[in-house]
C-alpha cells in the first residue's frame, strides 16, 4: 500500500478548518472538503474512510497542537501568575494564529462526534495544566473551585479578548493585552 502524502493530509486539515469556520461543522461534505483542498472526493476517502474518522482525526490533531502550544516555555520555577500570564499569551496566540482550527475544536466539541474516547484524550492532553492550577489553588494562589470553572474562566478570557483583536474593537498593544490578562488574573486567583 501506498505511504499516505504528508501535503495531502495537510491540505485536507486546511480546508476541513477552513470549510468550518466559513460554514460550520454541521452542513460540511466529504465532497466539499475534497474541493477546497483540490482532490478528488475517491481520493479523501482513500485517506479517511468516513466523515467520522476524518473529524476524530483533526480533532486529536489539533487538540494536541492546541495544548502543546499553551504550555510550550513555561518555566516551572517561575512565579505563578507569570506562568498563569505565559500560558494565557500562549492561547491568545494560537488563537489568533490558528483561527480555523480553533473555531473546528470549539464546534467538535459540541457534535455528537464528541466521545468519551475524545474526552479522555482531551484530559490527558492537559494534565500538566490541570496539575498546575491544582497546584496553585493548593498553594491558596487560585481560588478554590471546581477547576473546570477556573479553565473556562482561563478560556473565556482568551477566547473573548481574541475576538475583540480580531473584530478591530481592540488594539493588540502590550498595555491591552496587560489589562485583559489582569483582569481573568483578578477572577481567578484566591
Amino acid at each position: 500500500m501506498k505511504p499516505k502524502d504528508d501535503e495531502k493530509l495537510r491540505a485536507i486539515a486546511e480546508a476541513t478548518f477552513t470549510l468550518v469556520e466559513q460554514t460550520g461543522l454541521s452542513g460540511l461534505t466529504m465532497a466539499a472538503i475534497a474541493r477546497e483542498a483540490g482532490l478528488a472526493t475517491g481520493t479523501l476517502y482513500v485517506y479517511f474512510k468516513s466523515k467520522e474518522e476524518l473529524m476524530v482525526a483533526l480533532y486529536e490533531q489539533a487538540k494536541t497542537m492546541t495544548a502543546a502550544s499553551l504550555m510550550h516555555g513555561d518555566d516551572p520555577k517561575a512565579p505563578f501568575r507569570s506562568r498563569f500570564r505565559h500560558m494565557w499569551m500562549n492561547w491568545l496566540e494560537h488563537r489568533l494564529t490558528h483561527y480555523a482550527q480553533v473555531v473546528f475544536l470549539e464546534q467538535y466539541y459540541n457534535s455528537p462526534w464528541f466521545s468519551e474516547e475524545s474526552r479522555n484524550l482531551s484530559a490527558r492532553l492537559i494534565k500538566d495544566w490541570v496539575d498546575l492550577i491544582e497546584s496553585a489553588k493548593a498553594h491558596q494562589i487560585l481560588k478554590d473551585v471546581p477547576t473546570v470553572l477556573l479553565i473556562n474562566s482561563f478560556g473565556g478570557s482568551v477566547r473573548e479578548t481574541a475576538n475583540l483583536i480580531r473584530s478591530g474593537a481592540l488594539a493588540r498593544t502590550d498595555a491591552n493585552l496587560s489589562m485583559a490578562f489582569g483582569l481573568c488574573w483578578d477572577g481567578i486567583k484566591a
